[in-house]
């Protein structure tokens, strides 16, 4: 009898190339509030992880009052960007194809693990209204931040997919080891924020450069497991 199969898709960096507004909102953000902007690199290295733990990856000197109040001026930095009618991140070439073939398939479920808030995801689903090809949607607002498993294993929970059957898609290290620590296997992504050794040292099972070799990775790791 065959089982249903779970794939795991980050958003940032993974699906939509969100990094102009990530980058801008962050020098905005620490600017406004009197400290050195961070490097792209360094901003660019920490997407994935909640706020708070982001903000203290990149500013540590700082309180913890400090890094709530940064944390909050990226928000409304990010807000007001996003509701300028010209800011509009875009998806990754061959993203919408991959994820619209793979949801026509009865047998594989689809998911998202992410660090934004719930308000965040559903401002992205307004501009690119694929949301209903999702079965589960896990957020920061009721999870600990990555790398933490808990956002994979409440996606199989909800599902009701064993870890076997799941895969974790995403172009950082936290989101491999998140989904190593809950027992699936782990596709990092070239294109996105981290590069592809940091990928690699995480653990990922494979590592791929575009989406056209998303359906082929995925159904090797399932060969692998059956």
């Amino acid at each position: 009898m065959t089982t249903p199969r779970l794939v795991i898709f980050d958003m940032d960096g993974t699906i939509v190339d969100s990094q102009h507004e990530i980058l801008d909102a962050m020098t905005t953000a620490f600017t406004a509030g009197g400290h050195p902007a961070p490097s792209r690199e360094a901003v660019l290295g920490i997407v994935g992880l909640s706020l708070p733990q982001a903000m203290t990856a990149l500013a540590p000197h700082l309180s913890e009052a400090e890094t709530l109040a940064l944390a909050d001026g990226y928000r409304q930095c990010f807000l007001a960007a996003r509701n300028d009618a010209g800011s509009h991140a875009p998806l990754y070439p061959g993203a919408l194809d991959v994820i619209e073939a793979l949801a026509a398939d009865p047998w594989t479920l689809l998911g998202i693990a992410t660090g934004k808030a719930r308000r965040g995801v559903d401002r992205f689903f307004t501009m690119h209204p694929i949301e209903a090809h999702f079965a589960t949607i896990q957020t920061a607002d009721n999870h600990p931040s990555k790398p933490h498993p808990s956002m994979v294993e409440a996606a199989l929970s909800e599902t009701g997919c064993a870890p076997g059957r799941a895969v974790m898609v995403g172009d950082t290290e936290f989101d491999i080891v998140m989904g190593r620590s809950a027992g699936v296997a782990t596709i990092g992504v070239s294109w996105g924020y981290h590069p592809r050794a940091r990928l690699v040292a995480a653990g990922a099972d494979l590592v791929i450069d575009d989406y056209a070799a998303l359906p082929a990775a995925l159904q090797m790791l399932w060969d692998k497991s059956a």
